[in-house]
C-alpha cells in the first residue's frame, strides 16, 4: 500500500505525511512542472504541464489497496475502478455509493456555468477539515491493511 497525492492544489500535505509516518507508509506526491514541492518524507514526482497529465500519472501508478488523495472526482472514480481507496484533501471518503452523485452534481454545475449562470465557490479550509482528513486517512489505512 502507498498513498498517492494529487499535490498541485492539495492543502494538508503535512497531515498526510503525519498519518503515513505513523504507519510507515510510502507517500508519493504528484505535481506538474509549474509547481515546486519539497518534502523530507514523501517522494515527489513531476508530470508535464499538459491537461490532466498529473491525473493520468497518478492513475497509471495506482494499484488495488493504494490510497489516492484528490479533489478531482474523475481521478477518484478511476482510482475506485482500480480498487484503490480515494479521499479528498478535506477528508471526505469517496466510494462507489457517493461518487456518481458527486459526478452528476459536477456535471449540472458545469452546465449552469456554460449557460452563463453562477455556482458557489469552494468553502475555505477549516480546522475541522484537517481533523477529518487525518481521522479518515487513518481509517482508510487500517481498512487497506486488512
Amino acid at each position: 500500500m502507498k498513498i498517492l497525492v494529487d499535490a498541485d492544489s492539495c492543502p494538508g500535505k503535512q497531515i498526510i505525511e503525519k498519518a503515513a509516518k505513523k504507519y510507515k507508509i510510502e507517500v508519493i506526491m504528484y505535481c506538474d512542472l509549474n509547481h515546486i514541492i519539497k518534502s523530507d518524507y514523501s517522494t515527489v514526482k513531476y508530470a508535464d504541464s499538459g491537461f490532466q497529465s498529473v491525473d493520468m500519472k497518478i492513475i497509471n501508478e495506482a494499484h488495488e489497496g493504494d490510497i489516492v488523495i484528490t479533489q478531482d472526482y474523475g481521478v477518484a472514480t478511476m482510482a475506485l475502478s482500480r480498487k484503490a481507496y480515494a479521499i479528498s484533501p478535506k477528508g471526505y471518503i469517496y466510494d462507489n455509493e457517493n461518487i456518481e452523485k458527486l459526478l452528476f452534481e459536477r456535471h449540472i454545475a458545469s452546465k449552469v456555468r456554460r449557460s452563463g449562470g453562477r455556482t458557489s465557490n469552494p468553502k475555505k479550509r477549516k480546522s475541522e477539515d484537517d481533523i477529518r482528513l487525518y481521522n479518515n486517512l487513518i481509517k482508510l489505512i487500517n481498512k487497506a491493511s486488512k
